[in-house]
């Protein structure tokens, strides 16, 4: 936690040193390139439901609240809300579908970011597993000087899924006809290329530019190579994201990533105004997109009644 503070004094040491005219700019790239993932998604779910319409605004509100959401709790909560106000936009839709029609979107954004990740290891930049307790970050602090803790919770997940399992199996028939359903648009290959996997390019096209325009506000040089390894460092803090927005794990990053070529107090600087940003951006869209589409910003009275109007009709 001290080393997260200290970047956020570093970060307003610095702060009459920002071109806010490239924040500006970011923002806006941030915001267009959720515009294309919520319509990669909407049109997944056009094609598992064709006989209902799949409005793109009340998909794109879901996904906004989504990341809102996620911004300010950890371990994804807010993929929770997501796909309980996708439910709510489309008739007839199940939490089956609606979850399995997000391993659509996870095909191009592995292969992506597999292959920036393959970038990184050839530039040798990245930490060894034996490296990373020494990291300032609080976020693998508790797993990796904790082992024991670490394994409970470990178990207690596996036992979980086991159950989940069990449970699914049970009704394994209608189940797996559900996940054909979530995934149907890639039996088409045109479709999925031109309808979802060119949405998701074009998402990932404007994150890179969303970082280039923050390199060049905090003064730190947009090239290639830049621009790629810290899009590598912000995907490496989502893998274990017990803290919100990965705060912390990617200060830490970054600084090993870039440590020799930049000033550390400017590395740091340069992360948390990015991530304090996009928080903030993620935080203000999110929840002005749940209280519309709800009126409300109580968010657990939402998803209870929606069990609750789901455990007549499944019984």
């Amino acid at each position: 936690m001290n080393g997260v503070l200290d970047a956020i004094e570093a970060f307003f040491d610095r702060l009459t040193e920002v071109d806010f005219r490239f924040v500006a700019l970011a923002i806006c790239c941030h915001l267009l390139k959720g515009m294309c993932t919520s319509r990669a998604w909407r049109n997944t779910l056009a094609a598992a439901y064709p006989d209902e319409e799949v409005p793109w605004p009340r998909i794109y509100a879901a996904y906004l609240a989504g990341i809102g959401v996620n911004a300010l709790m950890p371990f994804r909560g807010g993929d929770v809300v997501k796909l309980g106000l996708a439910h709510r936009a489309i008739p007839g839709a199940t939490y089956v579908t609606l979850a399995s029609s997000l391993l659509v979107l996870a095909i191009v954004d592995s292969i992506v970011a597999l292959g920036f990740f393959a970038y990184a290891l050839t530039q040798h930049v990245l930490p060894s597993f034996a490296s990373l307790p020494d990291l300032p970050s609080f976020d693998y602090h508790l797993p990796l000087e904790h082992p024991r803790v670490s394994a409970v919770i470990v178990v207690t997940l596996l036992v979980l899924l086991v159950l989940g399992a069990v449970k699914a199996k049970r009704e394994l028939d209608e189940f797996k006809a559900r996940v054909r359903q979530g995934v149907i648009v890639l039996t088409d290959r045109w479709r999925y290329l031109r309808t979802v996997a060119l949405w998701q390019l074009g998402d990932w096209t404007l994150r890179l530019l969303t970082v280039a325009c923050f390199l060049a506000a905090f003064g730190i040089d947009v090239t290639v190579r830049n621009v790629l390894l810290v899009q590598v460092t912000q995907s490496l803090a989502t893998l274990v994201p017990v803290s919100p927005a990965g705060i912390g794990t990617e200060q830490a990053f970054i600084v090993y990533v870039f440590r020799g070529t930049v000033a550390g107090s400017k590395l740091l600087a340069f992360s948390v105004g990015m991530k304090l940003t996009l928080v903030a951006t993620n935080v203000v869209v999110g929840f002005t997109a749940l209280a519309l589409t709800l009126r409300t910003l109580n968010v657990g009275s939402f998803l209870r009644r929606r069990r609750n109007e789901e455990a007549p009709a499944e019984s």
